[in-house]
C-alpha cells in the first residue's frame, strides 16, 4: 500500500508537489510543499487516514471555509482545502518562526513585556475571529506562532471542523478534540458548545505557560498530554515549517 507521501504526490501532482514530512501529531501529519501555480512554500497538512473515515468530508471541508475567510495580521491564514485520494488536507503559510511552546522549552520563561504583549496579540485576534463568528477551540502554547516577533494563532476553525464533520467528540478514535491542560470547563462538558469565553480561557492558560514550565503544572496537568491538536509534536521543526502544535 502506497504511503502518505506518496499517495499525496499522485493525487495532487499539477497542483502541490510534495517534498517532505516537516510534523506529526494526534490527528494530523504535515508536510513541506511547493504550491506550483503561485510557486510558493506552503504547509500542507493532512488528517491522519483513521480519523478521516469518522468525518462527513463535505462538512469538514465547509467548515473550513468559514475560517479561510479570516484575515488577520495574527491569525495564519489558510489557503486551499480539499480531498485527495480519501484525505483530507488543508494547506497553511510556511513561514520561518518556532511556537510559543517550543520557545518555552529553550528558554524556559518570558520577560513580563513579551509575555504581555503576545497576550495582546493573541487575544487581538481571537476578538477578531469571534467577530466573524469563528471559534479557535484549541488555543495553546503549539498553536501560537512567533514570526518576527509577533504572534500568529495557527489551525483557525479546525478543531470546530473535526467536531462538526464526526457530530461528536472523537472518542471513536481515541483522539480529543482539543488540549484539556488549556481548555476551559465548559469545553470539557461539551466541545461543540463553547463560545468566545472558552478560547479566551485557553489563551489565558497559554499565556501563563511559562510559569507553569518552569515549576510543577496544577492538578490537571496530567491530562495535558491525552489530546493532541493538529500537527502535534514538539520538535518538529520551526512553526508552521510544522504548523502547529506542541508534545
Amino acid at each position: 500500500m502506497p504511503d502518505l507521501l506518496d499517495r499525496l504526490g499522485s493525487s495532487l501532482a499539477g497542483r502541490y508537489t510534495i517534498e517532505r514530512e516537516i510534523g506529526r501529531g494526534g490527528m494530523a501529519t504535515v508536510f513541506l510543499a511547493e504550491d506550483l501555480k503561485h510557486q510558493r512554500k506552503v504547509a500542507l497538512k493532512v488528517l491522519h487516514p483513521e480519523l478521516t473515515v469518522t468525518l462527513a468530508a463535505d462538512r469538514f471541508l465547509q467548515e473550513i471555509q468559514i475560517a479561510a475567510g479570516l484575515n488577520h495580521p495574527h491569525i495564519l491564514a489558510l489557503f486551499d482545502s480539499g480531498e485527495a485520494d480519501g484525505l483530507l488536507y488543508y494547506v497553511m503559510p510556511y513561514v520561518e518562526g518556532e511556537s510559543l511552546r517550543q520557545r518555552l522549552g529553550r528558554e524556559g520563561q518570558l520577560s513580563v513585556e513579551e509575555s504581555v504583549r503576545i497576550g495582546v496579540e493573541v487575544a487581538d485576534g481571537l476578538e477578531y475571529a469571534h467577530q466573524h463568528g469563528v471559534i479557535h477551540r484549541d488555543v495553546k502554547p503549539g498553536n501560537i506562532l512567533i514570526s518576527s516577533k509577533h504572534a500568529v494563532i495557527t489551525d483557525f476553525g479546525i478543531a470546530r471542523a473535526i467536531t462538526v464533520a464526526q457530530g461528536e467528540r472523537v472518542t471513536s478514535t481515541g483522539l480529543g478534540v482539543g488540549t484539556p491542560l488549556y481548555a476551559s470547563p465548559e469545553h470539557l462538558r461539551d466541545a461543540i458548545g463553547r463560545g468566545p469565553a472558552s478560547g479566551l480561557y485557553a489563551a489565558g492558560g497559554a499565556g501563563t505557560a511559562h510559569v507553569r514550565d518552569s515549576c510543577r503544572t496544577p492538578s490537571h496537568a496530567g491530562h495535558g498530554a491525552a489530546t493532541a491538536g493538529p500537527g502535534d509534536r514538539q520538535g518538529a521543526g520551526p512553526a508552521a515549517r510544522r504548523p502547529l502544535g506542541d508534545g
